[in-house]
């Protein structure tokens, strides 16, 4: 009898022993995931009717409802609405919804003191934050410097060319605008190499050494590849500047590209000034680049620094906004509550300048972007301003978009935050959600918005010259 069960809790402690191995190996984090740089901006084929009605993918609430956590949902009370209708609404994943007018009153209150993961609504708060650090109207400077003199019986520079700055949007039309400038002063040579900044990055590569090898191949008109020579010629025609703008200006190089500190006894010879900040945001956010708000969020120290101008301007807790990165991609956490906070701060900071959503937002069906070919039927063509937000894979797939609404009763401030599921699922709800809220708040009425292209508004970029030269700025 005593060696029977011996060998019985003998096999026992072995069961225990391998089951607790195994949960081990299960329970261990994964981090194998791969983050693009880049969020996908495809608008694909096909869109589902905007119409209120019908709204085949808004439906009476069923089983499926949105949870706190794996194991437990949360009691019906935690949803509030001033329409009986939209208290049936069946809103798929883990989701919240905040939707209230511009004086605070709730129409829909879904779970929204939740935490989510916003994506790419992210850019909201970061896109606030730079405005409110450097102003709509502040421009990014990239110097251009020689520790050289230039020689104009032979139109060569004798030294070096330095470039320094930390625009984010510096592309092939302005590495030809460099080079137009230079012409304008007489050059066309250079006897040296070219430097660039450690902070001097070009069309939306990371890289110094890159971009400052891709800005010495654009300066040159031998060596400058089709699509800067396109790039240039769209902004030439952008700008206004047909028939001004040498349309195939360069600068030839004797030496190389490097990346290297600027010299103390380097002079200004002039400076290249991105477009406006809030042409910048409005591309940001319209296109959703990742890049883009990265670099922007880096200019006044990163997501910590993001997230404590939004803890400081709105007053929301840490809790309830907790940010990681400056563009949405990764685990950030935001509850609806603290979204819509933010939105009324933007909203308010915007009306100080004399702007609102529409100047740095996309207008649905109107502008280009993740929002073209959204909310673009004839009756809500221009009704909806907002950000959109796509992860889908992380949190198990995430869509979100918030902004703001107009209809016959006012405008109306909205935060969708749908997590847990499939994307297209998610949008679905979102294109179908929105009108038909729009419907009980007497239809949606189209803003007074005239659409500018982007190239428009990124063309805005100038040159301007030193004190005391004959040329201060060229427009």
């Amino acid at each position: 009898m005593k060696s029977f069960t011996g060998k019985k809790l003998f096999k026992l402690s072995i069961a225990i022993a391998f089951c607790a191995i195994s949960g081990a190996v299960t329970s261990y984090p994964q981090t194998t995931e791969r983050r693009p740089l880049f969020q996908s901006i495809t608008i694909q084929p096909g869109k589902p009717t905007p119409n209120a009605s019908p709204t085949p993918l808004v439906r009476k609430t069923s089983s499926t409802q949105p949870i706190v956590s794996e194991a437990s949902a949360p009691p019906e009370s935690l949803r509030k609405t001033m329409f009986p209708g939209l208290a049936e609404i069946d809103i798929p994943g883990y989701s919240g919804v905040l939707i209230e007018s511009e004086d605070g009153t709730v129409v829909l209150d879904s779970f929204s003191n939740h935490a989510f993961n916003p994506a790419s609504n992210v850019k909201i708060a970061t896109s606030y934050a730079v405005l409110r650090t450097f102003g709509p109207n502040f421009r990014f400077r990239s110097g251009i410097w020689t520790d050289g003199s230039i020689d104009r019986s032979t139109g060569s520079l004798i030294g070096n060319l330095f470039v320094s700055g930390r625009d984010p949007i510096f592309n092939y039309e302005h590495a030809v605008s460099i080079a137009n400038a230079l012409n304008r002063l007489g050059i066309a040579r250079i006897e040296g190499n070219l430097v660039v900044t450690s902070n001097f990055v070009m069309n939306y590569s990371s890289s110094s050494p890159r971009s400052g090898s891709l800005l010495l191949r654009a300066l040159s008109s031998e060596k400058r590849n089709s699509a800067a020579k396109r790039a240039w010629s769209n902004y030439v025609s952008n700008s206004g500047k047909v028939g001004i703008a040498n349309p195939d200006p360069g600068v030839e190089f004797t030496g190389s590209s490097y990346v290297q500190v600027l010299p103390s006894n380097a002079e200004l010879l002039f400076t290249h000034e991105s477009a406006p900040l809030k042409e910048i945001v409005k591309a940001t956010m319209s296109y959703s680049n990742n890049f883009l708000s990265e670099r922007l969020g880096d200019m006044i120290g990163g997501a910590y620094r993001v997230a404590g101008v939004v803890h400081r301007d709105t007053g929301v807790p840490s809790y309830e906004y907790s940010i990681e990165t400056c563009s949405g991609l990764g685990i950030n956490r935001v509850t609806p509550r603290a979204q819509m906070t933010l939105l009324r701060v933007f909203k308010k900071m915007l009306k100080t300048h004399g702007m609102t959503f529409a100047d740095v937002m996309p207008v649905a069906g109107m502008d280009d972007g993740t929002l073209k070919s959204r909310f673009d039927s004839d009756i809500h063509l221009g009704s909806v301003v907002g950000k959109t937000g796509t992860l889908r894979q992380t949190d198990r797939g995430v869509s979100t978009l918030s902004g703001e609404i107009n209809t016959r009763r006012g405008k109306f401030l909205f935060v969708i935050f749908n997590q847990r599921g499939n994307v297209w699922t998610f949008r679905n709800f979102q294109n179908s959600f929105v009108p038909l809220v729009q419907s009980y708040l007497g239809g949606a009425v189209s803003t007074k918005y005239v659409p500018i292209p982007m190239a428009h508004r990124l063309a805005k970029s100038r040159v301007v010259y030193p004190v005391g030269s004959r040329r201060r700025i060229e427009d």
